[in-house]
């Protein structure tokens, strides 16, 4: 009974180490445009970030979730699947037997190893730069030559133009909406005086008609009193002119003149005698 347990270890055991023999890494090929292929095994990967995880990550299935983003460059690390614009840097090359992890998802392929990173070309671009040395002054090198290439080629074509340029850019915009809006402000200012000059304007007619109805109404308050005294007293009547009735027509001034008048039925050839109280005395004359 012990003896089958040993065998069967013994197998397991074979068949594991034969396993981790056949687990090896790719020699690195050429690049193929259209398909992956490996290009080695490194210790870093430089600038290139996770993309994915994988439970049954693969070679394939890693370089074409790269492929799918325009990445030129893929990397497995058991079941994460890395994307770059380019390769690690050279440096972090290593042999080929530190790539041993098998790929979860086809364990006859090599998906990194311990601290290390099965690198691929997706078949993008035949042609990949590698990133920058890590701690060496080549990225900052790299850096300020792109920078003055991009500076040099965006640089005007001539000194004059620089001038021309930089003068159009300090000199002031006189319609920029920081300055003072002139032609506001002068409408502003014309349009007040305007309107000053409409106010004192009306207010001088107003002013004017008051005065000449105040003047209209004392002529008429003096010809009606000139009529009235005119008139003997009377108003002028409604048609404004005066009332030239002759008082002799009237019946009662008739009447009053004729109270101490003579009538005509009275015989007046005789004397009138007149008596006064005081001055009665015997008048021998009369018989």
């Amino acid at each position: 009974m012990s003896f089958r347990r040993f065998a069967v270890a013994a197998v397991l055991a074979f068949a594991t180490v034969a396993s981790a023999a056949n687990t090896q890494e790719v020699a690195p090929q050429d690049p193929i445009s259209g398909t992956d292929t490996v290009h080695g095994c490194y210790k870093s990967l430089g600038t290139m970030t996770k993309a994915q995880t994988d439970e049954f990550n693969t070679q394939g299935s890693c370089t074409k979730f790269c492929r799918n983003l325009g990445k030129v460059a893929a990397a497995s690390n058991a079941k994460i699947c890395y994307c770059g614009d380019v390769y690690p840097n050279k440096a972090d090359l290593v042999n080929d037997d530190q790539c041993t992890e098998p790929c979860p998802g086809y364990d006859s392929q090599a998906c990194g190893g311990l601290d290390t990173y099965t690198v691929y070309n997706t078949g993008v671009r035949v042609t990949v730069g590698e990133a920058p040395e890590a701690g060496s002054s080549s990225s900052t090198t790299s850096t300020a030559s792109a920078t003055k290439t991009s500076s040099v080629s965006d640089a005007p074509a001539s000194t004059s133009d620089t001038i021309e340029t930089i003068t159009a850019s300090s000199e002031p915009d006189s319609n920029s909406s920081s300055g003072p809006n002139v032609a506001g402000i002068a409408a502003g200012v014309v349009v007040g005086v305007v309107c000053v000059s409409g106010i004192i304007g009306g207010i001088f007619f107003w002013l004017r008609r008051k005065r000449n109805a105040e003047i209209e109404e004392e002529h008429r308050r003096n010809a009606a009193v000139n009529a009235f005294i005119s008139g003997g007293g009377k108003p002028p009547s409604s048609s404004g002119g005066l009332s030239m009735s002759d008082s002799r027509l009237d019946p009662v001034m008739n009447r009053r003149m004729s109270d101490g008048s003579i009538a005509d039925n009275q015989d007046y050839s005789r004397r009138i005698l007149r008596v006064r109280n005081a001055d009665v005395q015997p008048d021998d004359s009369i018989v």
